[in-house]
């Protein structure tokens, strides 16, 4: 009967995990050494993720809109979007936004062929995001996993975007779906998210999930095509129909800003970058 039956299972089980076998191996079993070097990885995993908050090195910008930036002239990130500025410097999205979080969606072993076989190296996918109307993504292929890992985070923060979020219906409430519908194409993934009604929840498959929780958005509709399984054009077609938010000429917009009264960074601090610039030359010559 039942007890029997049980009894099988259990001598199976034990004789698994006597000769190592996949019990014992992945940590299910008290013995396979796998299980224990799989704890080691864990462990590895923690120690990345801990390093961010501990002995950070103080950013040194290289660029004009970095200077500006860590010497507080400018007041918003936004500011910088205003004048379709280019981020160049991590340090920069870190600034304005500290808890901005990341996570590895994907890493993917690619391959060279050479004269003397193959060339292993590693693709991380990486999306960054504060879960409040930024996110970014950022592929980054190395030798190693932590590089290649490192990479696509910097990668991620120089690509961050504005997200654009509206109403469905009344505006009652905070803004928390999408505009208006909006396609995003990368490879044969065609993504297309459809404005939901507040309390919908995001109506997508995983990954897309996760690249719209990191941007802030509630309430969605998604409806894809294409080979979806290649994970990596999925979400970088999920990246490409987010960004489209702020493309349509939405009535907010419709209002001519006035550029004379509001300058751009670079020339309203002119002057303090030009003195800025002869501190440092003279600091250089001294040396």
């Amino acid at each position: 009967g039942i007890n029997a039956e049980y009894g099988n299972q259990r001598a199976v089980q034990m004789a698994d995990s006597e000769r190592g076998g996949f019990s014992g191996g992945f940590g299910k079993g008290g013995k396979g050494g796998k299980g224990g070097k799989g704890g080691k990885g864990g462990k590895g995993k923690g120690k990345g993720k801990g390093r961010k908050g501990g002995d950070k090195e103080e950013w040194v910008p290289c660029t004009k809109l970095g200077r500006l930036v860590k010497e507080g002239k400018i007041a918003k990130i936004d500011d910088i979007y205003f004048y379709s500025l280019a981020i160049k410097e991590p340090g920069i999205v870190d600034f304005f936004i500290p808890n901005l979080k990341d996570e590895v969606m994907k890493i993917q072993p690619v391959q060279k062929q050479t004269s003397a076989g193959q060339r292993m190296k590693f693709k991380a996918y990486v999306i960054v995001g504060d879960f409040d109307g930024h996110v970014g993504l950022g592929v980054k292929g190395a030798k190693e996993v932590a590089t290649a890992i490192r990479g696509a985070i910097a990668r991620a923060k120089l690509s961050l975007i504005p997200v654009m979020r509206g109403y469905w219906g009344n505006k009652i409430g905070l803004p928390h779906t999408v505009p208006c519908k909006v396609t995003g194409k990368a490879g044969s993934v065609r993504m297309r998210m459809i404005p939901a009604p507040r309390g919908t929840g995001l109506v997508a498959s995983r990954a897309s999930k996760r690249v719209l929780q990191y941007a802030g958005i509630e309430d969605v509709y998604t409806a894809t095509r294409g080979a979806t399984s290649t994970m990596g054009n999925f979400i970088k077609a999920t990246f490409e129909a987010i960004k489209k938010t702020y493309s349509f000429n939405a009535p907010a917009f419709w209002k001519q800003a006035d550029l004379t009264e509001k300058m751009m960074p670079q020339q309203q601090f002119t002057d303090w970058l030009r003195d800025e610039k002869a501190k440092r030359d003279a600091a250089i010559k001294h040396q």
